[in-house]
């Protein structure tokens, strides 16, 4: 028999099937941006629609850029620290190849880095849902920029890149319950602490105007999260995408069984903007989680989530801060609540052996979770306040009180979105049909 012959190991070699895959969920999370403009633009009232819209939409072009430019670098290249990345070959991406691959994976480089970016773009998205009806859309635009470079990018660095402290320290963020819900959270609180509350704020009615565009958004999210978080572990080669895409329905189905049923107890209704908030809640509570744990640990998750994300949301009204569309209630405690679960309901059977307390491990990986969550939550809310403290001490982060209460979409964007006058109506209908009626009355007086 002839000598065995060790070979080398092989290096990767790029798989077209995993690339496709990343393809289709870089596209999904891009759709997740619009998604949460209309889940967030059916959430206001008529005269803040499109400002809403914008706020999001906005952050496609702005972060895209930056991301291009330098970002990708900051949150992914070589350490330096611990606390952020560089490598000057990704500035503008002129050093990198179409074939280059991404480290040990067998997909492109560059389907890394544009998968990323559309988290890059949602998160500070994210955060405008606080700040409805009273913000500057150019003092807003300069925020995102500011943030971007600040505070999401060295936050992702710390969370997902190589040699990042919490990504040494085994903190476990599947898809971004640190980098993306609690950093948005806590920035929007910190944002909103500065600028203050909306004129009227519990006082006059800011009811929803479009629950149908809330719903509709809402579904959107919903189908983009499939790729948010099944696409996080980069490829389909051992079943753990399967395991998150499970357990990002079962968690998903039961926060917003969770904060339906809350709702009836508390408030003897099952509300359609319930079942959509609550729908978020789970996907944002089994984001860093759903690779974790089992389906029946994400069953658990999702209901403590929707529960608690349901309590959370009318603490504004106690404390006094007006957080528009309840970001810090459902993003923030949502990924609070996700990460520290985990440190309970980790099984060792998912992306990695690592066990929680219900499944014999003890709290060491809780502890850890700790330190990732506060760590973030502290940085972002305190960095945040202080950029929305120097802009609004320099160029005003708020539109006066006038433009306001008159509809803050005309006076950031010169248009409204909804105009009837195409169907006849306005004033110009209701003295026709004063007209007429006078006409009709005349005639019977003269016969």
């Amino acid at each position: 028999m002839a000598p065995a012959i060790t070979l080398a190991a092989e290096a990767p070699k790029l798989s077209a099937a995993n690339t496709g895959f990343m393809l289709i969920c870089s596209a999904l999370v891009m759709l997740m941006t619009p998604g949460l403009a209309f889940f967030y633009g059916g959430m206001v009232r008529v005269k803040s629609t499109l400002n809403m819209l914008m706020m999001s939409f906005i952050s496609l072009g702005i972060v895209t850029i930056l991301w291009v430019l330098f970002g990708f670098s900051m949150a992914f290249g070589t350490d330096s620290g611990h606390l952020i990345g560089w490598n000057s070959d990704w500035i503008g991406l002129s050093g990198v190849d179409k074939g280059e691959l991404w480290g040990t994976y067998n997909i492109p480089l560059l389907v890394f880095m544009v998968f990323q970016l559309m988290f890059a773009i949602i998160t500070p998205a994210l955060i405008s849902g606080a700040l409805a009806d009273r913000v500057k859309f150019s003092a807003w635009a300069l925020f995102i920029t500011l943030w971007a470079i600040v505070v999401y990018f060295p936050v992702a660095h710390w969370v997902w890149g190589e040699g990042g402290w919490a990504f040494d320290m085994g903190v476990i963020d599947f898809a971004g319950g640190t980098a993306v819900h609690i950093n948005a959270g806590a920035a929007a609180l910190g944002v909103i602490l500065v600028i203050g509350k909306r004129v009227g704020f519990k006082r006059d009615p800011m009811r929803p105007h479009s629950l149908p565009l809330v719903m509709l958004g809402a579904g959107l999210l919903w189908f983009g999260w499939f790729g948010f978080n099944a696409g996080s572990w980069l490829g389909n080669d051992d079943g753990v995408g399967a395991l998150m895409f499970v357990n990002t329905q079962v968690a998903t189905a039961a926060a917003m069984l969770a904060w339906l049923a809350y709702e009836k107890i508390r408030h003897g209704a099952f509300t359609t903007l319930g079942a959509a908030s609550g729908a978020v809640a789970g996907l944002v509570a089994i984001t860093p989680s759903g690779g974790a744990v089992s389906p029946v640990g994400a069953i658990a998750v999702g209901a403590i989530a929707g529960v608690l994300c349901a309590m959370a949301v009318g603490l504004k009204y106690k404390f006094g801060y007006d957080d528009s569309l309840d970001v810090v209630g459902v993003h923030l405690v949502g990924g609070v609540v996700g990460s520290l679960l985990i440190g309970f309901f980790a099984s060792g059977k998912g992306q990695s052996e690592v066990e929680g307390l219900f499944y014999g491990g003890g709290l060491t990986q809780f502890w850890k979770q700790c330190a990732g969550v506060f760590a973030v939550l502290a940085y972002s809310l305190i960095v945040s306040a202080i950029l929305a403290f120097i802009l609004d001490k320099t160029m005003g982060m708020r539109v006066s009180e006038d433009e306001e209460i008159a509809g803050i979409d005309q006076a950031e964007h010169a248009e409204t979105a909804y105009d009837f006058s195409g169907a006849g109506g306005g004033a110009a209908k209701t003295a026709a049909v004063a007209a007429a009626v006078g006409g009709a009355e005349s005639k019977k007086v003269d016969a």
